[in-house]
């Protein structure tokens, strides 16, 4: 199936850069204050496993609101589609997380992880969609095959 290239308009990115830094503020709240007290009332193991899912969290951010900046130059016109599009430019790599850690935190961080993680996830799909060959778009040919899978 002929597909458009993905395009992501302002709002999107704006509404996704505003998620990200709502998140990151609460992210860093609660691993830097709020859980402090949940933090050090876990085993020694468990307080390792808090802090590298810590680290994580961040790092998943870091690489999303990368991206968005990144696109946020695109849209402006600061840097070009291809500048954007080289590796370096890409969506960084995010870690995965181990259930068994995450099982034993508290409510909150698992919260804070199962939302980086679904934001991540979201942005991860947008940077593929854009990176993926797109064959030219024809609404026609378009047309044609969605009555085509409706028959």
């Amino acid at each position: 199936m002929i597909t458009p290239p993905l395009i992501l308009n302002r709002k999107l990115v704006d509404a996704l850069y505003v998620e990200a830094m709502l998140v990151a503020d609460e992210a860093r709240s609660y691993f830097d204050f709020n859980g402090r007290e949940e933090r050090d009332a876990l085993p020694p193991l468990h307080r390792v496993g808090f802090s590298c899912e810590s680290l994580r969290v961040t790092t998943r951010l870091m690489h999303v609101i990368a991206w968005l900046l990144t696109r946020k130059a695109v849209d402006a016109g600061e840097i070009s589609e291809v500048q954007a599009s080289a590796p370096e430019r890409r969506l960084g790599r995010s870690q995965g997380h181990d259930p068994e850690t995450i099982a034993v935190l508290p409510e909150t961080a698992r919260q804070i992880i199962a939302t980086t993680a679904d934001l991540y996830a979201r942005v991860a799909r947008m940077d593929r969609d854009m990176a993926r060959p797109q064959m030219p778009f024809s609404p026609a040919q378009g047309l044609m095959q969605r009555l085509q899978a409706a028959f």
